[in-house]
């Protein structure tokens, strides 16, 4: 196996082979742990907008330009520096707070953009794997990125509510079985998101990987590219006063920055399957500032919504158990089978 793999690496060198270097990143990381095949196979293959500013962060790099407080105070005893293996030590209240004034637009907050093989550098992404007790099993695949600049009301640019630091997407595959092709396939979108059946998603060159459009800025997940209104949670038309934009832009191939996690939902605790550290995975605080108070100068209320938001909570509070393929928030599940929004300009 050892050999087959450097044969791998040396095709991969030698030709630059997009498939080849992908495909040498899961075999060499399927020779030395235990991640379930069907994890990698069915992965994810992501296309950020063309435009897009805001790319993948790696969470070391995050954690060197933050400091942890709660009511915009420091916290006091925090670990200092601040690690993924201790972030479990801070408490809920704890939000991880830019040490840079964002308006300002510190390099460190546009992220890593992907290479001309889609790959970054660090760690931008967790997979997390829960095999329930009838051997069907949810597999999520979360993205970080820095900075989120928010969404544009009828898309003027002076007019965006929703900015904040620290930004955590998913999306979730279902399979019935290890054995079988996904049956469904969750895109998360703001407040809520879309799931679709895999066999109507589109599928990335080697026809199993399913495709994902991020939004430019926002980095919702679409199943299509081109327009999304996300005024109405769970109905996504093609027109709006708050839209989501997503093309076929650089191509990012998240599984080569990615640690791998078994959860067990019992127990609530999670196993590395590829070394990545796990405490980071218990802190219950928020990765991005505090809200700004309205005395703060950055604070614009914009029909009623604020410009900048806090941050988010991380991949444990979302809903790593849900029983539906959607997360139980109150809105109904709609397994669609066919791709909406339609894409009115082009046609289709």
């Amino acid at each position: 196996m050892i050999a087959r793999s450097l044969y791998a690496v040396l095709v991969c060198l030698l030709t630059a082979s997009l498939v080849a270097c992908a495909s040498v990143q899961q075999e060499l990381r399927q020779d030395s742990f235990s991640i379930p095949d069907f994890v990698l196979r069915y992965a994810p293959t992501l296309y950020l907008h063309s435009e897009e500013l805001y790319f993948p962060t790696d969470l070391t790099t995050f954690l060197e330009h933050v400091t942890p407080r709660a009511n915009y105070t420091p916290v006091a005893n925090a670990p200092n520096p601040l690690t993924l293996t201790n972030l479990d030590q801070l408490g809920a209240a704890a939000h991880l707070t830019s040490n840079d004034d964002v308006t300002t637009s510190p390099a460190w907050l546009s992220g890593a953009a992907p290479d001309s093989h889609g790959l970054t550098a660090g760690i931008n992404c967790a997979v997390i794997v829960n095999t329930k007790n009838d051997s069907s099993a949810d597999v999520f695949y979360f993205y970080f990125y820095a900075f989120n600049p928010g969404t544009n009301v009828f898309s003027l640019p002076f007019l965006d509510f929703g900015n904040h630091v620290g930004d955590w997407e998913h999306t979730m595959l279902r399979f019935r079985s290890p054995t079988s092709s996904p049956e469904a396939m969750w895109y998360s979108q703001h407040a809520n998101g879309q799931a679709f059946r895999y066999s109507a998603v589109e599928k990335d060159s080697d026809g199993v990987r399913p495709v994902v459009y991020v939004a430019k800025g926002s980095h919702a997940n679409y199943a299509v590219a081109g327009t999304h209104s996300h005024v109405i949670p769970n109905l996504n038309l093609p027109f709006g006063a708050l839209q989501d934009y997503t093309d076929k832009g650089r191509r990012w191939d998240p599984i080569g920055s990615s640690w791998v996690y078994e959860y067990d939902a019992g127990s609530g605790a999670f196993t590395a399957l590829n070394g990545g550290p796990v405490e980071w995975l218990s802190f219950k605080g928020k990765w991005g500032d505090e809200a700004y108070p309205d005395s703060d100068r950055r604070q614009v209320d914009v029909f009623g919504q604020k410009k900048y938001v806090g941050g988010p909570t991380g991949p444990a509070d979302k809903q790593l158990d849900r029983k539906e393929v959607c997360p139980d928030n109150g809105i109904p599940c709609i397994l669609r089978s066919i791709l909406v929004p339609l894409d009115v300009e082009a046609g289709s």
